[in-house]
């Protein structure tokens, strides 16, 4: 992707594009172009060559826990949020608890 070119007099925009893993943090600040757009950001930041296996057509995206599409306009101050899928959906995890407090009650 052809990087975007400012004019001399735009301001910058800044933005943070953001990847948490259960081990790992990703984030990088950056100074875009006004006009730029989240799929800018990440080709920009790094993150998609540090961690190949996002799919950016298919991964749900976010700005400040908003979801997002990648053609979203950037403004000042955004943070680019890459969500990674649940391992368990909030059902299952409630289910899951419940069931071992039930197993670990003493018996009476």
């Amino acid at each position: 992707m052809a990087q975007r070119r400012c004019t001399e007099n735009a301001s910058l925009l800044n933005v943070t594009v953001v990847y948490a893993l259960p081990q790992e943090l990703f984030q990088e600040a950056l100074e875009l172009c006004p006009g730029s757009r989240v799929r800018d950001a990440l080709a920009q930041s790094g993150v998609l060559e540090a961690f190949p296996e996002i799919d950016v057509e298919s991964v749900p995206l976010g700005i400040f826990s908003r979801r997002v599409e990648l053609d979203t306009p950037l403004t000042e101050g955004d943070r680019v949020e890459i969500y990674r899928p649940l391992k368990l959906s909030p059902t299952d995890a409630r289910r899951l608890r419940a069931e071992r407090r039930r197993v670990s009650r003493p018996k009476a």
